[in-house]
């Protein structure tokens, strides 16, 4: 009940007054930002953060993800956040929380069954699920209500932003829209720790 009662309270001070809104920004920075039920890899401490807005089920992710782990492997001031969206039906919520429950109960397996999930051609089912489970030994896993929970907030956190489809990637001040040219991923990257150097 707690947390359905943070949502609505997020809701209503997203929309609240002129002289309300630096509270608002800092509520919605520690949901982006700060939740311990996204995973995320990379710095402790990162010059730049990258939030990306995935989903298993979308071919232009599993595209776009695994450049923005080579981003993060290549740059050890970086941090990556995955907020995972299912935009593309049940098997979508599906696989996402069998997921997000392995990133709480199985943290040091998530990133294989993650990485697993993602190179699947196509949309999942819960044969495709089960043997990513079964190759990454998270087959142990029930997802619970706490993923539901996860999800249902990132579901919100993309009708706040605005993003309308996945991926979508918060790159230190910019979103981009969709999946974008390794080149220019890493030129944006190093734009953006320019600017976190000058500030």
């Amino acid at each position: 009940m707690r947390y359905w009662m943070m949502i609505f309270l997020f809701c209503f001070s997203a929309v609240s007054t002129a002289e309300q809104q630096p509270d608002a920004n800092q509520q919605l920075d520690e949901l982006i930002f700060n939740d311990p039920d996204s995973p995320r890899m990379g710095a402790k401490h990162p010059r730049l953060t990258i939030v990306s807005f995935t989903d298993y089920n979308c071919p232009w992710c599993k595209k776009f993800d695994p450049m923005l782990e080579k981003i993060v492997h290549d740059n050890p001031d970086v941090q990556l956040i995955v907020k995972l969206l299912p935009f593309r039906g049940e098997s979508s919520m599906a696989s996402a929380r069998v997921a997000l429950t392995a990133w709480r109960t199985m943290p040091d397996k998530f990133w294989a069954l993650h990485q697993r999930l993602m190179t699947k051609k196509g949309n999942h089912d819960a044969a495709s699920i089960l043997a990513a489970q079964q190759k990454t030994a998270t087959t142990g896993i029930t997802p619970d209500a706490k993923s539901q929970q996860s999800l249902q907030m990132n579901l919100i956190l993309s009708q706040v932003l605005g993003i309308q489809g996945t991926p979508a990637t918060i790159i230190g001040d910019q979103m981009v829209a969709g999946a974008i040219p390794q080149a220019d991923l890493e030129a944006l990257v190093k734009e953006q720790l320019a600017k976190s150097d000058a500030q």
